[in-house]
């Protein structure tokens, strides 16, 4: 779905520059289709996004429509 699919992105954008420069994690609260916790973590080296609770505490959390999300990242 698109939500998988913007996260799929993601994850193939990921640098250890990016993990270095922006040094947070982020986890996304979703309702709707694709709803659930998904995370794109810049924190742990190599960085990594995903379905799931991050692998470390977030120092953001937003909760959303999924649709909103995809939005959001397009």
């Amino acid at each position: 779905g698109p939500v998988a699919e913007t996260f799929r992105v993601i994850q193939g954008a990921m640098s250890e520059e990016y993990v270095r420069t922006t040094q947070g994690v982020f986890q996304f609260e979703l309702s709707g289709e694709e709803g659930g916790t998904w995370y794109i973590d810049l924190k742990t080296k190599g960085g990594s996004a995903g379905f799931g609770k991050p692998p470390v505490t977030a120092d953001v959390v937003m909760s959303m429509s999924s649709a909103d999300f995809v939005k959001m990242f397009t």
